[in-house]
């Protein structure tokens, strides 16, 4: 990702990698524009007072790498955008000193929308401030479904089929009641325009056949007049005046001439001569029938045209020509069989409702059980990992509950005895909610917690749904606020296991989280002619001991502050070797520089 003008930061470039990548800086440095320009490469909202003093705009780039098959390539094939040979992604937004922004995807310019779409496909962003992806209700409900598995979207996908059906039997059923007299009208009209076309029974391409034939009729003088004459031409005159040959004559005397030619050459010339005598004598032949059924019929014509003037009326009702005609027939005859308003055809579909109601009820009723049980599970893995990150006494509760129907709702379904709303994926209400400490209530979670712990909450989240959740690539900011010691060492082995499955950034003040980086990025602040500069840096290997004490120390020459980092890195390193014994690093798509 390259950031330019963009707070602090006049132009740094970041290579993000696989594995865990954190960002530290002194205060003021620029760290939050890190987390900034990936909300607008997200689609997030632009802020002119974002952009730099005295630059003109603000530009963030990034390339995201991605599969053919995936979710975002279809988002990008769906705008038009363009992936690299390799699959990758390159998205741009620029912000003006102005307030206006551009977006452009894949070398295509396109809305912020497209890439929040993107976005909602590959990066997920979890920091103080923000409107957090799982803080929405849906998507509540949508985390508990992956958590579940397969016991929960078996029972979803069974559940939204015949919610399909019911649907419409429902639909169908009040559109009949309501509409019966309206229908009624409808339907008499339909039939009478049945009946009509039924009556003069036309043909497709009737109309086009009679316009042709009305044509010849009227025309048959002058059509007998260059059918005979163009005979003529071929065959000559009629009593054999041999001033008068035509070309049948003309080539056959030229047959005879050839073929009576000593020279071999010519004689080699009198079969295609002979077969263009063929031709002529095919077409005089045509000639003479077609003049043979030239008569003059005025009654035909007569027919001919009364039956255009039938085909006319239809087609000033009904359509431009004949086709049109027999097309609406067919339509007409299908909307007919769907507006039967008698009380024996109301009946037999109120009863197919009730029987898709019961079918449905049931799939909700396992839906719900299905889900309550995940939710169990689910409170219990989050709570303990939020036990060993300084939030030792809260506790997250996954709340399963269905929603009811009021008087008006056209989704009303009784199920276990209530009457409840049949939503498309279900008729539960999913929320988290958590107990802050002993003796708290439970309130959901962006109100039960502060920003620190918001993100912390977010943090186990992710852990324990990092198998689920197809998002790849997800980023902290200040998840360690508020913590140290112990639960900083803990915030950063649980953001190093995550990093197996996930690319993961972190931007942190902790050096016991910094610790567990696969990647160390630092932000640099200093002044260039009186104003002020960041830029980001990688840090080397052989420098990670030095930066760390610098963290803990705010300095980098203390042999105790050395001594710290090197037991920090130490014991982030060991724990990394101990979990690569349980599998290598997943291979999701990832954000890349």
């Amino acid at each position: 990702m390259r950031i330019q003008g963009l707070g602090v930061i006049d132009d740094a470039t970041l290579a993000l990698h696989a594995g865990l990548t954190v960002v530290t800086g002194e205060t003021g440095a620029g760290k939050t524009m890190v987390v900034t320009g990936l909300h607008l490469l997200g689609g997030g909202r632009a802020d002119a007072s974002r952009v730099r003093n005295g630059a003109q705009r603000a530009v963030v780039e990034g390339r995201f790498q991605t599969t053919s098959d995936s979710p975002a390539a279809k988002v990008a094939a769906g705008a038009g955008a363009e992936p690299d040979d390799d699959g990758g992604l390159i998205a741009l937004r620029t912000v003006g000193a102005d307030g206006r922004s551009r977006a452009h995807l894949g070398g295509r310019s396109v809305p912020n929308s497209v890439l929040a779409d993107l976005s909602e496909q590959v990066l997920a962003v979890h920091g103080q401030n923000d409107q957090l992806r799982l803080v929405r209700p849906n998507e509540q409900r949508s985390v508990l479904d992956r958590f579940a598995g397969e016991p929960v979207l078996r029972v979803l996908a069974e559940y939204q089929r015949v919610r399909g059906e019911w649907a419409e039997a429902v639909r169908e059923l009040t559109e009949r009641t309501e509409r019966s007299r309206e229908l009624a009208r409808e339907a008499d009209m339909l039939r009478h325009g049945l009946s009509e076309i039924e009556s003069v029974n036309p043909e497709a391409g009737e109309d086009a056949a009679l316009v042709e034939e009305a044509r010849r009729l009227a025309d048959v003088d002058q059509l007998r007049e260059i059918a005979a004459g163009a005979q003529h031409a071929l065959s000559g005159s009629a009593d054999g005046d041999p001033e008068a040959p035509g070309a049948m004559g003309l080539v056959g005397e030229a047959r005879r001439r050839l073929a009576s030619s000593e020279d071999p050459v010519l004689r080699e010339l009198e079969p295609r001569v002979a077969e263009a005598a063929a031709v002529l004598a095919d077409v005089g032949g045509e000639l003479g029938g077609y003049l043979d059924k030239l008569d003059a019929d005025p009654a035909r014509l007569e027919q001919v045209l009364a039956r255009q003037a039938e085909l006319k009326q239809l087609t000033k009702k009904y359509a431009a020509d004949v086709d049109g005609v027999l097309a609406w027939a067919e339509d007409a005859r299908a909307k007919l069989s769907k507006m039967d308003t008698s009380e024996e055809a109301l009946a037999e579909l109120a009863a197919r409702r009730d029987e898709l109601a019961g079918e449905l009820a049931e799939h909700a009723s396992q839906l719900s059980a299905a889900r309550a049980e995940a939710a169990e599970r689910l409170a219990a893995a989050v709570s303990e990992e939020l036990s060993g990150l300084a939030m030792a006494q809260a506790e997250l509760r996954v709340v399963v509950q269905p929603k009811e129907a009021d008087s008006a709702d056209a989704n009303a379904l009784a199920v276990d005895g209530r009457t409840v709303h049949a939503g498309p994926d279900g008729v539960d209400e999913v929320e988290l909610q958590l107990v802050a400490h002993s003796g708290a209530p439970a309130l959901p979670i962006h109100k039960g917690a502060s920003g620190g712990e918001l993100s912390r909450v977010m943090l186990a989240l992710e852990v324990v749904l990092a198998d689920a959740d197809t998002v790849p690539t997800l980023v902290f900011d200040e998840v360690d606020a508020g913590v140290g010691g112990r639960a900083a060492v803990e915030i950063g082995r649980r953001l190093a296991r995550l990093a197996r499955t996930h690319q993961v950034v972190v931007v942190t003040h902790l050096p016991q989280v910094a610790a567990f980086a696969d990647q160390h990025l630092v932000v640099d602040k200093g002044q260039d002619g009186g104003t002020t500069r960041s830029d980001v840096r990688l840090v080397a290997e052989e420098q990670r001991v030095v930066e760390l004490a610098r963290m803990l120390a705010g300095m980098d020459s203390t042999e105790t502050g050395r001594a710290h980092a090197e037991e920090l890195l130490e014991t982030a390193n060991t724990y990394k070797l101990t979990q690569e014994k349980f599998g290598r690093r997943g291979k999701k798509g990832k954000a890349a520089g």
